[in-house]
């Protein structure tokens, strides 16, 4: 090993050698040692290039035979993300500093000056191939459709590349000035809590990123609903500073990220996933429209089918009851029905038996407070369908009908005249 180390070293003397004398003995003297270190740093050059096109080659063509993303996720991850490349260029800058000397031997200055230009290409080389590696998890994990993973992929990676930027500046000074590395971290010490404000928000934003992941709540492409900024629509990207959120209007909102800790989010994402969602609305009716219910109106409303026998029920329950009470004559007296109770029961029939309405879930029909404009009758459940259009055109349907079949029960609607 030694002897074919110390024949490429004399190989390459030579060719510098013939270089050197060449370019001496056919060009003026003021011009030769400029010439002499351009062609030399040429030659460099090619033998750098070279050993990077050989190096890359190889080790592209062997992860090529485990492109199979199924049986090979790392590989294939690896391979995407171009860490091979990285390698390769790691491997042609150490043989071009193992070529520098014997190509340079004859012009020392310079050959200090290519040495720290090569330590300063590894540094960035090598900063690189750290990028690229947590561009190789994000990859593997995006394979393997593990979403949670990737959000706190996201938040360590954008930490450690700003990390990393900053570690690589300071080992790039030293290596262009040739100076220790303690000397300048020990400078920074003073200004360490102006460091930390700085980077306030990225500190922020890195506990925000492990904090989702952890937690599970959020992904990207989750619908979100967020009430401190009155937003809707679905997570487009969660880095380290930003959110990206898509309006349903189309329209990009921005918020930082940190806020995912202390500003209330709803996931509306769990509705869209279970095929349901909530219908909470309410109709307004005019209390003086409230009444009891005679025997005319109740053999009228005792032909509607979805409280034919609830009726039936009700008024043999009341019928056996007058005949213990006085003066049973008097609908006040005793147990009656009013035309908002009996219709709060149809509403409750109508939502029972619609084909639209998730049975598994929660029904309510139940009387808000009173308020001056009149007495709210809110409806309660939920869709067996989440898709945005046909919820709207239930919902539409139910309260159209709803408003209509109110008149049958002799009720009034408020409505809101325009001042």
């Amino acid at each position: 090993m030694n002897d074919e180390l110390k024949d490429t070293k004399d190989f390459l003397q030579n060719i510098s050698d013939y270089i050197h004398y060449s370019v001496r003995e056919n060009l003026p003297d003021s011009a030769v040692l400029l010439v002499q270190i351009i062609l030399k740093f040429l030659f460099l050059v090619a033998i750098i290039y070279i050993a990077d096109f050989i190096v890359k080659f190889i080790l592209n063509q062997i992860f090529k035979l485990f492109f199979n993303k199924d049986k090979y996720p790392v590989l294939k991850s690896i391979y995407q993300s171009r860490i091979t490349n990285s390698i390769s260029h790691v491997f042609a800058l150490l043989i071009g500093s193992f070529a520098l000397f014997s190509i340079f031997y004859r012009h020392p200055k310079s050959f200090i000056f290519l040495e720290r230009m090569i330590g300063l290409a590894i540094v960035f080389v090598v900063a690189g191939m750290l990028y690229r590696s947590l561009s190789a998890f994000r990859n593997y994990f995006i394979i393997q459709q593990d979403f949670y993973k990737i959000i706190a992929l996201n938040a360590v990676s954008q930490s450690v590349k700003i990390f990393g930027t900053f570690v690589s500046a300071i080992i790039a000074i030293c290596v262009i000035f040739g100076i220790s590395g303690t000397t300048i971290v020990g400078s920074l010490g003073a200004i360490t809590a102006v460091l930390v404000l700085v980077f306030r928000d990225t500190i922020l934003g890195f506990v925000t990123g492990l904090h989702v992941a952890t937690s599970k709540n959020l992904k990207v492409g989750d619908w979100i609903g967020i009430p401190k900024y009155n937003l809707e629509g679905n997570i487009q990207d969660i880095n380290l500073l930003t959110t990206k959120i898509q309006n349903f209007d189309k329209t990009i909102s921005t918020i930082p990220t940190y806020d995912f800790l202390t500003t209330e989010i709803k996931n509306i994402q769990v509705m869209t996933e279970s095929n349901t969602r909530r219908i909470k609305r309410s109709i307004i009716f005019n209390i003086n429209s409230f009444k009891f219910l005679n025997e005319e109106i109740l053999e009228k409303l005792s032909k509607v089918n979805l409280i034919k026998d609830y009726l039936e029920f009700k008024k043999s329950e009341m019928s056996e009851q007058r005949k213990l009470i006085d003066n049973p004559e008097l609908l006040i007296n005793g147990k009656q029905l009013t035309n908002i109770g009996v219709f709060r029961e149809y509403v409750f029939n109508y939502l029972k038996n619609n084909p639209h309405i998730d049975q598994e879930e929660t029904i309510l029909v139940r009387q808000l407070e009173n308020t001056p404009q009149g007495m709210p009758l809110e409806i309660y459940c939920f869709t067996n369908d989440s898709q945005w259009s046909n919820y709207e055109d239930i919902q539409a349907d139910i309260f159209d009908h709803l408003l209509v079949a109110s008149k049958e029960f002799d009720l009034e609607v408020i409505q809101f005249a325009k001042i």
